[in-house]
This record gives structure tokens, C-alpha cells and sequence, in this order.
């Protein structure tokens, strides 16, 4: 793992290669969730043994910091102390700016354009404004995502407590950490890759991760698209930066929203599941989440399960 640069020719060739236009349709808005069907999520249960549950979330950052620009908002506005009659109760308001570095959201495949177009070539200009998306949004999860999930320990396997920032991780960093794990890679799965961020920022302080992360090489990408793979998620967005493609600030959320159709979950607590895979020696569980039904939604906030 270590700092790279990809051509700009390259990455648009890799860009072709990874990409699932019309695979499933022109009209198709689901992408790579295409591939978690029925049967895959029936066996997918098969993963569950202990029953134990993992949340995947972070806890809403109401802070100002370095990774968290714009601190959700957390308010009460009603208080059972106040007011006649009974029962009385407590109300709150939540409001949250949730794509960036610190809530745990899924992305839905309208968040990402590349050269004007989203997932199966659709102008972005013409489906997507002020009033929300009309192709690609979020409420193509409605019914949620269910399926076996992976988790990829890459520090773990390397021996190290987290990648330092500005490392990629290529295919054969993923492949390696699988087999140390003695973990097998299926279609249809749900791919989690921890890099110890925030293990590192818990231990180290809070940055900007905008600027310096720790992710996945552009050509990891066409790992995951050859195996199949039907939602990513890391700990962080999955992008190393600087990103090591020039002019290409994002080049794995081009790649994988946009060129693939594959959802992206950002900022997931990879941590506790990282302790409680280990303790097991397990590192496939089954996967649960809902994300908010929002009309014209770019992503939602979520809490993933991890169910061992």
C-alpha cells in the first residue's frame, strides 16, 4: 500500500472497463443492488450464528471539527416538565448535512456525476435540481439492503493499527487481507474495507480527511467489479487523497457510482466489528440496512447491522 498516480488516459479506460451501462437495461436505476436478489439474501442468513449485533453507525457529531464542517444539529423542543395534561413528553429536532467525513450515510448513485452524466450514461443537469433527483435516488433502497457482508481488515492483516493517510490499497492488498483472513469473496456481497481511521483519529485527533485519507486504488475497483461486488463501505468515503488521479478529485466514488451503479456507504464504525470478527475468526456476518425514505434523496443517514 502506498502512495500512487494514475494517467488520466487510464483512469478513463478503467472507467469504460468497470462500467455496467445498459447491463441490466437503459432504463436501469439500481445498478450493481441488481445482484442482491431473493436467493442471495435467503443464503445470506446462513452467515448468522452467534446472533450478536453490531451497530456500523456513528453517533451523530454535533462538534465543529476538522472532519466535520457541518455539525448536525440536535435540539429539544418540547420538554415533559412544561405543558398541562397527561401523559406529558419530550420532543427533539435532528437536522443533519449528512455528506461528508463524519456521518455514517449511504450514497445513492445520483450523489456522483462524471462528465455530466450519472450511472447509464443519464445527463445529471436533466434529472437532478434544487427540488431533488429524479433518476437514481435513494428510494431505490426503500426496501433496504440485506446480504452477507464482508469485512476486510486490511491494518489487521498487515500487522499495523491503520494505513496511513494518502496509502492506497490495490487488489492484491484486498486479496491478501481475505486470505489472511481465510475469508472467500462471493457475488452478491456487501464489501466493507477498514483502513483504522478512526482507530487513528481516535488515538492520533481529528483532520481533515478531505485533504489526506487513506482508500482504495482506482484499480481496486475493477476487482470488485469482476467479483461482483453489490455495496462498498469503508471508514472512510474510500477515496485515498490527494486522489492520484489528476483533475479527478473522487476517482473511486466516478468509478463506483457512476461507471459501476454501486452504492457507496461512507464513515462506517468498522471498529467494534473489527474486535468482535477477530474474537470469532470470522469476518462474513449478515447485513442489514434502511436507509430514510426521502423523495429525490441523493443518500441518507443510516445505522448498518452487522449480524454474526
Amino acid at each position: 500500500m502506498e502512495r500512487l498516480s494514475v494517467d488520466p488516459r487510464a483512469f478513463e479506460a478503467l472507467f469504460a472497463r468497470v462500467s455496467n451501462w445498459g447491463r441490466w437495461g437503459a432504463d436501469d436505476q439500481r445498478g450493481t443492488l441488481n445482484l442482491l436478489d431473493d436467493e442471495t439474501r435467503r443464503t445470506a442468513t446462513a452467515s448468522v450464528r452467534s446472533g450478536v449485533t453490531v451497530s456500523l453507525s456513528h453517533e451523530l457529531d454535533t462538534h465543529s471539527g476538522p472532519d466535520n464542517g457541518r455539525p448536525a444539529l440536535h435540539y429539544m423542543t418540547q420538554q415533559a416538565d412544561v405543558g398541562d395534561g397527561e401523559p406529558r413528553v419530550n420532543t427533539d429536532f435532528v437536522g443533519v448535512d449528512f455528506h461528508g467525513k463524519s456521518v455514517t450515510h449511504v450514497d445513492a448513485l445520483c450523489h456522483c456525476s462524471f462528465r455530466g452524466q450519472l450511472y447509464n450514461g443519464i445527463g445529471s443537469a436533466d434529472t437532478v435540481d434544487s427540488r431533488g433527483g429524479r433518476f437514481g435516488t435513494v428510494d431505490q433502497l426503500r426496501d433496504g439492503v440485506v446480504g452477507r457482508g464482508v469485512l476486510v481488515d486490511l491494518p489487521r492483516a498487515a500487522g499495523v493499527g491503520w494505513l496511513e493517510p494518502g496509502s492506497a490499497a490495490g487488489p492484491e492488498d484486498l486479496v491478501a487481507a481475505l486470505e489472511a483472513q481465510g475469508t472467500e469473496r462471493r457475488p452478491g456481497d456487501i464489501v466493507l474495507v477498514r483502513t483504522g481511521h478512526r482507530r487513528r483519529r481516535t488515538e492520533v485527533g481529528p483532520w481533515d480527511p478531505s485533504d489526506l485519507s487513506a482508500g482504495l486504488a482506482p484499480e481496486s475497483m475493477e476487482w470488485l467489479h469482476t467479483t461482483g461486488a453489490a455495496v462498498l463501505g469503508g471508514d472512510g468515503d474510500s477515496d485515498c487523497r490527494p486522489s492520484p488521479v489528476e483533475s479527478v478529485d473522487s476517482p473511486i466514488h466516478a468509478l463506483a457510482l457512476t461507471a459501476m451503479g454501486l452504492p457507496l456507504i461512507d464513515n462506517v464504525n468498522l471498529e467494534d466489528l473489527a474486535d468482535a470478527c477477530s474474537a470469532v475468526g470470522r469476518w462474513e456476518f449478515l447485513f442489514v440496512m434502511a436507509p430514510l425514505r426521502i423523495p429525490g434523496g441523493t443518500g441518507s443517514p443510516v445505522n448498518p447491522l452487522a449480524i454474526l
